[in-house]
C-alpha cells in the first residue's frame, strides 16, 4: 500500500511539471500516456487518464489514447530490407511482423481490460451487498432499541447478518485475489512486450550492419570498375598509336594499304564504342546501390568479356601486315624503325 501511495504521488508530482511545460489538453494527454506506458509501465486508460490530469471534457483523454497507441503502432512498424530479399517479399515480411505486434498488443489490452471490467464490477456488487447488509443491521438495531422482547430475534437477525457480512467479505477478498492475478498476467504481457521490442530493435541492427557492409563492398566494386576502365583507356591509347605509325607506313606503301587501314579504324572504333559502354555501366552501378551483388558481378563478367574482346590479335595481324608492305616499299631502314617504334600491348 505504502509503494502504491509513493507512486502515486510521484505521478501526480510529474504530472504537474508536463503541465506548465505543455499548457495544451491533447498535448499534455499525450505527455502522460508516454508517461505512464514508458516510465512506470502502466498501461493508460481514459479513465486513469482523466483521473490524473483532470482537464477538459471526458473524450479528450479518450482521443488521446487513440492517436498515441496509432502513433506507437506505426513507429514499432518493422521494415525489413535486405538486397537478397526481393522487394515483394520484403514488404510482406514488414507487414506481418507488424500486424503480428498490433495483434498481440490489442489482445494483451483488450483481455486485461475485461479482466479489470469483471473484476471491477465484482467488487462493486460484494461492496452492494455488503452496504445492504450494514444497513440492515443498523435498522434492526435501531428497531431493537425498546423492544426487549424482540431482543432474541434481532439478535438472530444480526447474526445472520454478520454471516452474510462475513461472506460478502470473503467474495471481496477472493475478487481482491483475482484482481492481484489480472495484474500479474498484465506485468507478464508487458514482459512479453519488452522481449518482443529488444528482438526488432536486435534485427534492426543486423540489418543496418548488413547494409553499411554492402555499401562498403559497392564502394569496392566501383573502384574496381574504374581501374579497368582507365586500363582498357591506355589500351585503346596505345592502339591509336599503333594504327597512326601504321597509317603512316602504310601512306608510304601507296593506295593498296588503305584497306588495311580502315580496317585498322573499324576495330579503334568498336574498342571506343566499348569504352562508352563500360563507362554507361559503371554511371549505372553508382545509382543502384539496393542491387551492389547483381551489379558487381556483372561489372566483373562485362570485365572478363571485355578483356576476351580487347585482345589486338586481328590488330596486330594488321599491323604486321601493314609493316611488311612498308618494308617492300621503303627498304630495311623503314622496317627496323617500325619495329622499334611497335608498342607491346598488355593484356588485360
Amino acid at each position: 500500500m505504502d509503494a502504491s501511495l509513493a507512486l502515486e504521488a510521484q505521478l501526480h508530482a510529474e504530472i504537474e511539471q508536463l503541465r506548465t511545460q505543455f499548457p495544451r489538453t491533447q498535448e499534455l494527454y499525450r505527455e502522460v500516456c508516454v508517461l505512464l506506458f514508458f516510465r512506470h509501465d502502466i498501461t493508460p486508460t481514459a479513465n486513469r487518464l482523466y483521473q490524473l490530469v483532470k482537464k477538459g471534457s471526458m473524450s479528450a483523454p479518450a482521443e488521446a489514447l487513440t492517436r498515441f497507441w496509432a502513433t506507437l503502432r506505426d513507429k514499432s512498424r518493422v521494415r525489413i530490407e535486405h538486397p537478397d530479399l526481393p522487394a515483394e517479399l520484403q514488404s510482406a515480411t514488414g507487414e506481418l511482423a507488424a500486424a503480428l505486434w498490433t495483434r498481440a498488443v490489442d489482445m494483451a489490452q483488450d483481455q486485461l481490460a475485461a479482466g479489470q471490467l469483471e473484476s471491477q464490477r465484482s467488487v462493486a456488487d460484494a461492496q452492494a451487498r455488503q452496504t445492504q447488509a450494514e444497513a440492515e443491521r443498523d435498522q434492526v438495531r435501531q428497531q431493537l432499541t425498546g423492544s426487549a422482547a424482540a431482543l432474541d430475534g434481532a439478535q438472530t437477525r444480526i447474526t445472520e447478518l454478520d454471516q452474510a457480512l462475513a461472506v460478502s467479505g470473503a467474495a471481496v477478498t477472493t475478487l481482491q485475489e483475482q484482481v492481484r492475478l489480472a495484474q500479474q498476467g498484465e506485468h507478464q504481457l508487458q514482459r512479453a512486450l519488452e522481449a518482443a521490442r529488444h528482438d526488432f530493435a536486435s534485427e534492426l541492427d543486423k540489418l543496418r550492419a548488413d547494409g553499411a557492409l554492402a555499401q562498403e563492398r559497392l564502394k569496392a566494386a566501383e573502384t574496381r570498375a574504374l581501374l579497368e576502365i582507365d586500363r582498357e583507356r591506355q589500351a585503346a591509347a596505345r592502339l591509336q598509336k599503333e594504327l597512326d605509325a601504321a597509317n603512316r607506313k602504310a601512306e608510304q606503301g601507296g593506295t593498296r594499304h588503305r584497306d588495311d587501314v580502315q580496317k585498322l579504324q573499324g576495330q579503334l572504333g568498336n574498342l571506343r564504342q566499348q569504352v562508352g559502354v563500360l563507362e554507361g555501366k559503371l554511371d549505372a552501378l553508382r545509382t543502384a546501390n539496393a542491387r551492389y551483388i547483381d551489379e558487381a558481378a556483372q561489372a566483373r563478367e562485362q570485365r572478363d568479356q571485355l578483356a576476351l574482346s580487347l585482345t589486338p590479335v586481328a590488330a596486330k595481324r594488321q599491323v604486321s601486315t601493314a609493316k611488311r608492305a612498308a618494308e617492300r616499299t621503303t627498304g630495311p631502314r623503314t622496317s627496323s624503325a617500325a619495329t622499334r617504334k611497335s608498342p607491346r600491348v598488355r593484356k588485360s
